[in-house]
C-alpha cells in the first residue's frame, strides 16, 4: 500500500523548557473534523492512531523530507499520543541548522501547519443523502511521519482514489457503470488541471 499525506491547519507552537531547550508541540491530526479532499470528504476517527503509536517506528520530518529529521519515537525525541482533540505530538528537535531555522520560522508564524504521512489499514465509506461527496472515515492507520510543513497542499494519492473507486463500484448498478467511470475520469482530469 502507498503512503498518503494530510495537512491540517492545526495549532502547534514552540515552547521553551526550564533548561532552555525548545520543543515543538501541537496536533498533527484532529478527530471528527471533516476535510474536503476534492473527490470526497474525510474524517479521522478517535483511536485511528493508537496501535501505530505503540508499535511503529515514526519520524518527525520537516516537509516530509527524510533528509531533515527532527525526531523519532524510538529515539525518545518524538512523543505522540491521542487526546480528546486528536494526534498530539511533541518534538525535541536536534541542534542542527535546519532545526534551528525551523524553530525560528514557527516562532515567527511563517510555518503554521502540521501534516502526517500514513498508510490506511482500515477505513469505511458512506454516502449521505444530501451530501454531494462521499465520506471516508479513517479508522486505523499506520503512521510513517509527522511533519511541520511550509505549504498545506493536499497531494492526491493513488491509494485514496483507488479505495474510493473500489467502494463506489460496489454500489453502482451494472447499466450505469460506464457513465460512472466516464464521470470519474472527467473529475480526475479536472483535478490534474488545477495543479
Amino acid at each position: 500500500m502507498k503512503q498518503e499525506r494530510r495537512t491540517l491547519h492545526s495549532e502547534f507552537r514552540v515552547e521553551q523548557r526550564e533548561d532552555g531547550k525548545k520543543l515543538i508541540r501541537g496536533h498533527a491530526a484532529v478527530f471528527n473534523s471533516e476535510t474536503d479532499l476534492g473527490w470526497f470528504r474525510e474524517r479521522i476517527a478517535p483511536g485511528a492512531f493508537s496501535e501505530s503509536i505503540g508499535k511503529d517506528d515514526v519520524r518527525a520530518l520537516f516537509n516530509h523530507d527524510e533528509n531533515f529529521i527532527l525526531g523519532r519515537n524510538k529515539a525518545g525525541t518524538l512523543t505522540m499520543r491521542e487526546d480528546e482533540q486528536g494526534l498530539y505530538v511533541e518534538i525535541d528537535p536536534p541542534d542542527t541548522q535546519v532545526a534551528r531555522d525551523l524553530v525560528t520560522s514557527i516562532e515567527r508564524g511563517d510555518i503554521s501547519q502540521m501534516s502526517f504521512g500514513f498508510q490506511t489499514i482500515k477505513d469505511s465509506w458512506e454516502t449521505e443523502e444530501n451530501a454531494a461527496k462521499d465520506l471516508r472515515t479513517l479508522e486505523k492507520v499506520k503512521l510513517w511521519d509527522v511533519s511541520p510543513v511550509t505549504f498545506p497542499a493536499y497531494q492526491e494519492t493513488d491509494v485514496a482514489v483507488r479505495s474510493h473507486e473500489c467502494w463506489s463500484h460496489s454500489k453502482v448498478e451494472p447499466l450505469r457503470y460506464k457513465p460512472f467511470l466516464e464521470r470519474l475520469q472527467r473529475e480526475k482530469n479536472e483535478l490534474h488541471k488545477r495543479r
